[in-house]
């Protein structure tokens, strides 16, 4: 009986090591891994975006599980490229340059950042409700206004509108530091007076502050006569655009801003394979992507340019590219 027992043991464990060498040999375990996509906050189009992204490449790349993480936004998912804490991130283009020339909030070193492709245009939105007094840029002066998280672009293009509109932003205002959501429940609250936050159309939070009709209704300030001098002292990353009337609740006017484009960015050391992978099946799966968020529609190859991104391509995404007939160095 023991014989018996061992006998079977035996073929058990030797059964078990057959199912493993099957696995390893068809890459189940030895290629299996997890990749971390730094996003935003919950209240605004990254993060919902980054869940979509993660759920396509799950699905499509074989071995590949991607997990889309909720950040403060641009710097943060620079700085966690950086260190390897995850291995796709979102970022503005503005964000992406000083990240790559170690400026503004890098100033502690260059990170070895790439572009993989571009993704959508953000629009600044300056936003505000009825009995604020705030219709006009200067009037933001005297005023509690949040900027953006601190680990945000949205921070960033935000320093440069005030200044380019000849405001100081520490002196001119009582300024906070809040994601979109956070500036939203501020404002209804009226712990604030206004907010920035870049973003794609519609962004959820903002969404939400114009189908709150107790508030008053949603003002959004024209700022899109400031592009040239933002331009003209950090270089040609901003262009003129409209946040089209209807777009919000209750916006009942065009409203004229800065706009910058967004990028998807990885470490110059992930693979050329693992790049072209990545972008090849967001470009194949952009249905289901748009489907997550319309922003996605604007995943195209005529977008993918030099010209649209002031970081060097990844050379994998670029092969990817010159295959499908696009010349990113254009």
């Amino acid at each position: 009986m023991k014989a018996s027992k061992g006998r079977v043991k035996k073929l058990l464990v030797s059964l078990a090591l057959v199912f493993a060498g099957v696995l390893v040999a068809g890459g189940v375990i030895a290629q299996q891994r997890a990749i971390s996509i730094a996003t935003g906050g919950t209240g605004g189009v990254y993060y919902p975006m980054g869940g979509g992204l993660a759920n396509v490449l799950s699905k499509n790349i074989p071995g590949l599980q991607a997990t889309a993480e909720v950040t403060g936004g641009s710097v943060d998912n620079l700085k966690l490229i950086n260190s390897g804490g995850s291995e796709l991130a979102f970022s503005m283009a503005d964000a992406a340059l000083d990240a790559y020339n170690g400026t503004d909030k890098f100033t502690s070193g260059k990170v070895p950042v790439r572009a993989l492709m571009i993704l959508y245009p953000n629009r600044m939105h300056v936003v505000s409700v009825e009995g604020t007094g705030i219709e006009k840029m200067a009037d933001l002066k005297g005023k509690r206004v949040s900027t953006g998280s601190g680990g945000s672009a949205t921070e960033v293009m935000a320093f440069r509108v005030i200044e380019a509109a000849g405001l100081d932003k520490d002196k001119d205002m009582k300024r906070e530091r809040l994601g979109v959501a956070e500036s939203v429940n501020a404002l209804k609250d009226r712990k604030i007076d206004a907010f920035f936050w870049v973003g794609g159309i519609p962004t959820a939070a903002v969404t939400d502050l114009g189908a709150t009709p107790t508030l008053g209704k949603i003002k959004m300030i024209d700022h899109a006569d400031l592009v040239g001098k933002m331009n003209a002292k950090y270089g040609n990353l901003y262009i003129s655009g409209v946040i089209k009337a209807g777009s919000y609740p209750g916006q009942d006017k065009d409203n004229k801003i800065a706009v910058v484009w967004n990028i998807l960015v990885a470490n110059e050391k992930m693979s050329d394979q693992d790049a072209y992978n990545i972008v090849k099946t967001i470009f194949e799966k952009k249905a289901d992507i748009v489907a997550v968020h319309r922003e996605a529609e604007n995943f195209v190859l005529q977008n993918q340019l030099k010209a649209n991104s002031p970081i060097p391509w990844h050379p994998g995404a670029a092969k990817y590219f010159t295959e499908q007939g696009a010349n990113p160095e254009r």
